[in-house]
């Protein structure tokens, strides 16, 4: 049995969940997001609380019994409080502005590299070596928190790169130190 698909989840004030033909949405005070549900999984909201039930025991349902309870919970989490997700940027010269809506990165490139802010994704700038990605998709802000980062991964000789803020890079030795 699922010990996590089993779990209601309650619906907290100022949150509206509602299904409707294996799509379910929820508005709240940070927004609106909308899922499809694989249809062999059902959801139903009463007593203030959401229930997810699979038909039977096949391991397909059984797999994505806890799956479509976890999005289901991730969303009411989100549209009540922004998810975040910090970057650290280590180097010489490497930087971070916010320019509009955009992020404009100075990475060791000939030239500057614009980040395009995806809909519903804000970006917090406090100082010119931390980015902050905040929305209310928890799937989308580690997307797009993970694509900054491909600009210039860490590397592990000099640690120069963009990181995670709770991400540790294991420095190598070079040539030298033998």
């Amino acid at each position: 049995m699922s010990r996590i698909g089993n779990k209601a989840i309650a619906i907290p004030s100022g949150v509206e969940v509602t299904v409707n033909d294996h799509k379910v949405t929820v508005k709240g005070p940070k927004g609106t997001l909308e899922r499809e549900i694989h249809k062999n999984i059902s959801v139903t909201v009463e007593n203030n609380e959401v229930k997810v039930t699979r038909p039977n025991d096949e391991a397909l349902n059984r797999s994505l019994h806890g799956l479509t309870r976890t999005l289901i919970n991730n969303m009411i989490h989100g549209v009540l409080n922004e998810y975040t997700r910090e970057l650290q940027i280590n180097g010489v010269g490497y930087r971070a502005a916010k320019q509009g809506t955009d992020l404009n990165l100075t990475l060791g490139y000939s030239h500057p590299v614009i980040f395009k802010a995806p809909a519903g994704i804000s970006f917090d700038v406090p100082n010119p070596n931390t980015i902050i990605v905040k929305g209310i998709d928890k799937e989308l802000v580690g997307q797009t928190a993970a694509d900054i980062r491909t600009k210039r991964p860490p590397e592990v000789y000099r640690g120069k790169g963009i990181k995670y803020a709770e991400e540790v890079i294991r420095r190598k030795e070079g040539k030298t130190g033998k």
